[in-house]
């Protein structure tokens, strides 16, 4: 099976998981306090849908269950799924019902404690579906760890990171005085929102003092090379096939020894090399230095102690070799450390970790409002291509976890057309004693809904600019 169709695949298997689940938060609440669900269905069906259980062929073979008050269904457009609750204003912009007079079994008749939970339902279900995921994973798998003070070959710094004082080779060892235990996603964090960084520098701790005001992640993770990396000998995980590294005779293992004419010996040093090719190719450089930058002298070594060859190699139309580095994870393999979990233990670590993972990422929705921001807002591309290249259950738990606490998230803004937004007019009805207009309502729905769609819209553009030019 192609990469493409196994990617596809696991986020299908995600979405359809997350989407029932959430709306089945909603689901759960309205059935507790007796209010009528008209429609479950995932995935929005405007004018048709995909299945139905009031299908004429349904209803034929099953009558019983076509006889249930709710209709369940899938949809043909896949960006979410709903639950038609009776008596709201929602996503199916339902305005005659609204004008028939109130019944006791639809959402205007309850009171606003009730309605309250039927609306927080399914952030409720997302974010303990994520604790849960992740309790699991640990139990299941256990988790790994890299020591920061194991990573001896230590760090390399951009420029950025120079001014400030590092140096390549330091270690991040602590930060605001509390010590850095393990290397991962979160030290660029801490490090962004630090007043003062301790790094090992030649087997002496040396204390940095970083700006004021902090600094701007986004900068620090999308500039090339980036703000700290981790030291990584130049070695080949892997050649993509017919590409211009494998037609220079590049294999897997292989170890790059010189770039443009320059020894290098991490990665670090052939980024920065080709971050400057790339800056000259960003400014509008003439049509004869964009040939000349096309071609790339490098010197390599397939096997340990082999002779070099040396290869002019032309790079594809990106400006790329064509090959996959191998990652630090491989070169410091020996260097984790593994715990396991009990099934009781798993508990208390699972909601920990999920807990942090929730802070992370709220901490970071301010750079969405940025400029650089706005471009890293994605789709079903962006979301897929998170997940690995093979079946692995535990990246794909891991990942569905992740997305979970995304969709709670998100779900909880105060937009109108999300579940937020009912939650704010009701905490507004809950303290004024005066539920908004209907008229307000209509009109709050459908200004969230052109929000949405228009987000929606700037996903599919920044997805379309990403994979397909």
């Amino acid at each position: 099976m192609s990469v493409f169709w196994i990617k596809t695949l696991q986020l299908i298997l995600c979405f359809a998981i997350l989407i029932i689940l959430h709306e089945g938060g909603h689901f759960f609440f309205s059935k507790l306090f007796g209010v009528r669900v008209e429609k479950f269905f995932m995935f929005f069906d405007w004018k048709f849908h995909l299945f139905s259980t009031k299908d004429r062929w349904f209803t034929r073979l099953f009558p019983k269950a076509a006889n249930s008050e709710t209709e369940y269904g899938i949809g043909w457009i896949p960006l979410g799924g709903y639950v038609k609750i009776a008596g709201m204003i929602d996503e199916s912009m339902d305005l005659e019902q609204m004008k028939q007079e109130a019944q006791p079994d639809e959402f205007r008749s309850k009171p606003v404690w009730q309605r309250f939970l039927i609306m927080v339902g399914g952030v409720l279900v997302n974010f303990i579906l994520a604790l849960f995921i992740y309790a699991m994973i640990l139990f299941a798998w256990g988790s790994d760890s890299l020591p920061v003070r194991s990573m001896t070959d230590g760090f390399a710094y951009n420029a950025m990171a120079e001014e400030i004082g590092f140096q390549d080779g330091d270690i991040p060892v602590a930060v605001d005085g509390k010590a850095i235990e393990a290397w991962d996603g979160t030290v660029y964090r801490a490090i962004s929102k630090a007043e003062t960084v301790t790094v090992l520098r030649n087997g002496q701790e040396v204390t940095l003092q970083m700006p004021d005001g902090g600094l701007n992640l986004l900068e620090m993770i999308d500039t090339e090379p980036r703000f700290i990396a981790v030291n990584v000998p130049a070695v080949v995980d892997s050649v993509i096939t017919d590409s211009p590294a494998a037609q220079a005779g590049m294999r897997s293992g292989a170890r790059l020894l010189a770039v443009a004419d320059t020894d290098i010996q991490w990665w670090g040093d052939f980024d920065q090399i080709m971050g400057r090719r790339y800056d000259v190719l960003a400014a509008d450089c003439s049509h004869e230095d964009s040939i000349r930058l096309q071609t790339l002298p490098v010197v390599f070594c397939n096997e340990e102690g082999a002779m070099p060859d040396t290869a002019v190699i032309k790079l594809d139309k990106d400006y790329k070799l064509g090959f996959y580095k191998r990652p630090y994870q491989f070169h410091y393999k020996e260097a984790y450390v593994h715990h396991d979990y009990g099934f009781w233990e798993s508990i208390p670590a699972g909601i920990s970790y999920g807990w942090e993972t929730l802070k992370g990422y709220v901490s970071d929705l301010q750079y969405i409002f940025s400029k650089k921001g706005a471009k890293s807002v994605g789709s079903f591309g962006t979301i897929g291509s998170l997940f690995p290249s093979v079946w692995d259950w535990q990246s794909f738990w891991e990942i569905t976890a992740f997305i979970s606490i995304i969709l709670a998230v998100m779900n909880i803004l105060p937009i109108p057309g999300l579940d937020g937004g009912h939650i704010l007019f009701l905490l507004v009805e809950a303290v004024t004693r005066r539920p908004p207009s209907e008229k307000f309502m209509e009109r709050a729905q459908m200004i969230g809904m052109l929000f949405l769609l228009a987000l929606m819209a700037l996903a599919l553009f920044n997805d379309a600019v990403k994979f397909l030019f």
